[in-house]
C-alpha cells in the first residue's frame, strides 16, 4: 500500500549537470543544475533563474557547457551547488578543476568530466510556463575511455543523479533490462 508524502520539487532520480560559462573577466563559473531535460534530439532546457550568475553569463556570452556529473567528481559538483558564483569569483579555481576554451561556443570545456555537451543559447524564457534557458547542443563528447563499441558506457561513466527527498547523490549504474524490447514481451 503506497503512503502518502511530501511532494518534492523534483521528480527521482534528477541527472546532476555541470553548466560551465565565462564569466566577464573570462574566468570560469559553473554550477550544479539538476533541473535540465532535452527538448528535442539536439535540444536542451534549463529551468534556471536568471538571478544565477550562470545564466546571467549564458546570455551575455551566448554559450554554455553542459557537462554530466560523476561519482569522481561528487565533491566538487556539490560545491558547484551550494558556493554561488555571485559570491565567490575564484569558485572554480577553488575545485582543482582544469579547462580548455572550447572551439565552437565562447565557454569552458571541464578535462576531467567524462561527458559534455556545448550549446548555443537560444532563449531564455521567464513567462508562468516558461523553462528558463533554451540551448542548441552543437557537438558532444565523451572520454574514449567510457566508450564501449562506439557508445557510451554508462556503467564506466559513473555518472551521478540528486535525490529530492533526502538530498542524497547516487550513482547511476547496472543495465536492467533492453529498451524497446522487453516490453514487446507482453505483446
Amino acid at each position: 500500500m503506497k503512503k502518502q508524502i511530501k511532494t518534492t520539487e523534483a521528480i527521482f532520480p534528477m541527472p546532476v549537470l555541470l553548466i560551465s560559462t565565462f564569466n566577464e573577466d573570462c574566468s570560469v563559473d559553473v554550477m550544479n543544475a539538476a533541473w535540465g531535460t532535452m527538448l528535442d534530439r539536439d535540444v536542451v532546457a534549463l529551468n534556471l533563474t536568471e538571478t544565477h550568475k550562470t545564466v546571467q553569463n549564458i546570455k551575455a556570452r551566448g554559450g554554455f557547457v553542459i557537462h554530466i556529473a560523476d561519482a569522481k567528481h561528487v565533491a566538487e559538483a556539490d560545491f558547484f551547488g551550494v558556493v554561488s558564483g555571485n559570491k565567490e569569483p575564484e569558485k572554480f579555481k577553488k575545485s582543482g578543476l582544469s579547462f580548455v576554451k572550447s572551439d565552437i561556443v565562447d565557454a569552458p570545456v571541464i578535462n576531467e568530466l567524462p561527458i559534455a555537451m556545448e550549446c548555443e543559447f537560444i532563449e531564455y524564457q521567464n513567462d508562468d510556463t516558461g523553462i528558463g534557458v533554451i540551448g542548441k547542443v552543437l557537438r558532444t563528447s565523451v572520454e574514449e575511455e567510457h566508450l564501449k563499441d562506439g557508445r557510451v558506457d554508462i556503467d564506466s561513466v559513473e555518472a551521478i543523479a540528486f535525490d529530492p527527498y533526502t538530498h542524497g547523490y547516487y550513482k547511476v549504474g547496472g543495465r536492467v533490462g533492453e529498451a524497446f524490447r522487453d516490453g514487446l514481451k507482453l505483446r
